[in-house]
C-alpha cells in the first residue's frame, strides 16, 4: 500500500476513536482490518503503531492545535477537521519520516475529500500557523541519548533560509 493510502486508513482509525470508548476499540480495530482487502502484515503493523503513537501524543497534539487555533478550540472543531489535524501535527512533530510539507498536503487532501466545502483551507491555515511554531521535539519514537554534535543550536530562521513549504505555509496562512 502506499503511504497515502496507510494515511488514510490511519485517519479513518482515529476517526473511529472519536465514537467509540477505549474498550471497544481493539474489537472495532480487528473489524475494521478484517475489511480491507489484501492488507499485508506490515502494512497492518505500520497502521497500529502509527494510529497508537497519535493517540499517546493526543494530550500535546491537542496544546499545539489550542494555541494556533484562535476561536476554533479541538472542542469545537468537527470531528473529521480534528481528526485530519491531529494526524498531520502528529507527523509535523513527531515523525522524521515525513517532511512537513508532505504532512501538510496529505492533510489538506483528506480534509476535502472527507470534510466539509471549507475544511481544506481550514486545516491548511491551522497546519501553516503550527509549522511556524519552534521545534518542540521531532524525535523519534525510539528516544536515544542526544549525541554532543546534536546539542547545537540551529541558526536563526531568516527569510532567505527558510524552506519553500515553510514560505508557502506562510502565504497562505496570511491569505485567511
Amino acid at each position: 500500500m502506499r503511504r497515502s493510502e496507510l494515511r488514510e486508513h490511519i485517519f479513518k482509525l482515529l476517526f473511529l476513536a472519536e465514537f467509540n470508548t477505549k474498550e471497544e476499540m481493539p474489537e472495532q480495530l480487528a473489524l475494521y482490518f478484517d475489511s480491507l482487502e489484501e492488507l499485508s502484515d506490515a502494512d497492518r503493523e505500520y497502521m497500529e503503531s502509527k494510529y497508537a503513537h497519535v493517540r499517546e501524543h493526543l494530550d500535546d497534539i491537542d496544546e499545539i492545535l489550542n494555541e494556533v487555533s484562535k476561536g476554533w478550540k479541538t472542542r469545537r472543531m468537527n470531528r473529521v477537521d480534528l481528526t485530519t489535524l491531529r494526524l498531520a501535527v502528529y507527523e509535523m512533530k513527531y515523525d522524521e519520516d515525513v517532511p512537513v510539507g508532505v504532512a501538510i498536503n496529505e492533510a489538506v487532501e483528506i480534509a476535502k475529500r472527507f470534510g466539509g466545502d471549507t475544511s481544506g483551507s481550514f486545516v491548511n491555515g491551522i497546519l501553516g500557523k503550527a509549522a511556524r511554531l519552534p521545534e518542540k521535539s521531532k524525535e523519534p519514537e525510539n528516544k536515544e541519548e542526544p549525541k554532543e554534535s546534536d546539542n547545537k543550536e540551529e541558526p536563526e530562521e531568516t527569510e532567505d533560509n527558510r524552506q519553500p513549504e515553510d514560505k508557502r505555509a506562510e502565504q497562505h496562512a496570511e491569505q485567511q
